[in-house]
């Protein structure tokens, strides 16, 4: 068995680490976790024992101590082996290090060292059935009396549903609409009143358990607080920037993936008197994808190494917007390239593309991405000088003789 890198090791130690784990647990096992439907805690056990589940939390605690603009590059390996394997590690590395940095000291001391060596997973439950994008209409409430916090309402797309051991979750802690009221609870799997409704069903990824949680008047002691009211929504919006910088990591590593199977195919392709890739129309194609790769990876680590900053949440998106829309058409295109062997299962680009797709959707839409941007550019719009607009050919007292005086064209203001 691999030896784990020690705590504080370099990150290319720690990559080093994962591209093993890709090579040795996820390729050769993850047709069978689809079949099975069911996650390999068996194989994240193998990620932890080598340090993958602490990457960004203290290493006098046992973790790595890595930077977040180090540790998302794990991701891209991971990805080459699944890209919904290495989103979920993500996230609970995202939930670790939320409770190392913000959690109480109690919960800390009982809970932290466990997540770190992997012994208990987390995640992260924000979204809701009737509001996804729109994370301030929340309707899951939480109450505290008495030193204890009672919660009701529901969430949706839990990730690890019933299978992590403890759910950071963002709730309202009043009735009065906005999001200053939001905290952060974390709710223990085995909370009395918490259940999960059925799996969803999902193509290609169903190891990976994802559902709707119900609270039912769930009790946690007031030491479960991760974030105050007030701090809620701020701590899950960064959270999310954390994942959308992990997932174009990980698109990465799939768009590699993608690329290495069309590539192993048409250098031994013949056709032609000649190989696939001999083919200009082939190599074009591919180098396509090949350039689209190598820009991902530019952006996602300048998006990794600006998360905390003011930038980063503007950076985050454009890597979300970008580089999963890259992955969706690195796996089309190197699907197109191998012809009808393209679609057969045995090559796994079938699986490749839905996971391309799946990436481009959670943790927030590459429209929402767009949403972000546009806003970006409205404000840099309103720093800029004006540029003056033409006006037409003529000025606004002189109306054309074929014109009536009434004309709407005429009377209403010009932009």
């Amino acid at each position: 068995m691999t030896s784990k890198p020690e705590p504080g090791s370099t990150i290319d130690t720690v990559l080093a680490a994962a591209r093993r784990h890709t090579e040795d647990v996820i390729k050769p096992n993850v047709d069978k976790w689809i079949k099975e439907r069911k996650w390999p805690r068996k194989a994240s056990d193998k990620a932890a024992a080598l340090g993958l589940t602490g990457l960004y939390c203290p290493t006098e605690l046992g973790g790595q101590g890595l930077s977040l603009g180090d540790g998302i590059r794990v991701y891209e390996e991971l990805g080459k082996g699944d890209g919904a394997y290495a989103f979920a590690l993500s996230m609970h590395n995202i939930c670790s290090f939320a409770v190392c940095g913000f959690a109480t000291d109690a919960f800390k001391k009982k809970w932290a060292k466990d997540l770190i060596a992997g012994k208990k997973l987390a995640n992260f439950a924000l979204t809701e059935p009737q509001s996804g994008s729109d994370a301030a209409t929340m309707y899951s409430r939480a109450r505290i009396k008495d030193g204890t916090w009672t919660i009701s309402g529901s969430k949706a797309w839990v990730s690890l549903a019933g299978e992590a051991d403890v759910y950071l979750t963002v709730v309202k802690t009043s009735d009065t609409p906005g999001h200053k009221d939001m905290a952060m609870v974390a709710i223990p799997k085995g909370a009395k009143g918490l259940s999960f409704g059925p799996l969803y069903d999902t193509a290609s990824y169903n190891f990976l358990p994802m559902g709707e949680m119900y609270m039912e008047n769930v009790q946690v002691p007031e030491e479960n607080i991760i974030l105050p009211p007030g701090k809620g929504l701020s701590g899950a919006l960064m959270a999310i920037d954390i994942a959308r910088v992990s997932i174009a990591s990980g698109c990465c590593g799939l768009m590699q993936a993608a690329l290495d199977v069309a590539l192993a195919y048409t250098g031994n392709r013949k056709m032609f008197g000649k190989t696939a890739l001999d083919l200009d129309g082939i190599q074009w194609m591919l180098g396509e994808v090949a350039t689209e790769l190598e820009a991902s990876r530019l952006l996602y680590r300048a998006a990794a190494n600006a998360l905390g900053t003011q930038e980063g949440p503007l950076l985050a998106a454009h890597a979300k917007r970008f580089v999963p829309d890259c992955a969706v058409k690195a796996a089309n295109t190197c699907t197109q390239v191998m012809g009808g062997m393209g679609l057969l299962s045995s090559y796994g680009l079938d699986r490749l593309s839905r996971l391309s797709q799946m990436l481009r959707i959670v943790d927030g839409t590459t429209e929402i991405s767009r949403v972000v941007i546009g806003r970006a550019l409205k404000k840099r719009a309103e720093e800029l000088p004006r540029v003056p607009v033409p006006k037409g050919p003529y000025k606004r007292s002189t109306r054309p003789a074929c014109l009536p005086a009434t004309s709407p064209s005429m009377s209403s203001t010009r932009p």
